[in-house]
């Protein structure tokens, strides 16, 4: 089962800005204070998935600001990537060439002639 997180926001560290998750508003400030800045947290209507909480955050006031959209944006590809599937070992057949079209034609219209 994943954890469920009921505080949620963005805060800028070295230069850039990261979705922060928490349980605690208040211990999360204490310890995000001291080594980022530009703290924006907010509590969340309920205990969220780090995936829902990305969604939510997506719905929020912070994605009206154009540094934490970002931060959200790339938290979003990272917790709801669209899961994608390699094909292996299949055998794709390259198209005919024109001339062997060509050639084809060609040869289907002697027999056609010849019969």
């Amino acid at each position: 089962m994943d954890k469920l997180f009921t505080v949620a926001g963005v805060s800028k560290n070295k230069g850039a800005y990261k979705v922060r998750f928490a349980n605690d508003l208040v211990s999360r400030i204490k310890i995000l204070s001291k080594s980022d800045e530009d703290i924006q947290l907010m509590e969340l209507p309920n205990g969220m998935t780090k995936s829902e909480v990305v969604a939510f955050l997506k719905s929020s006031e912070l994605y009206a600001n154009s540094a934490y959209r970002e931060a959200i944006d790339n938290a979003d590809s990272k917790y709801n990537a669209v899961a994608t599937v390699k094909a292996t070992g299949t055998k794709v057949k390259a198209a005919p060439s024109m001339e062997a079209i060509k050639a084809r034609a060609k040869k289907e219209a002697t027999e056609t002639v010849a019969e």
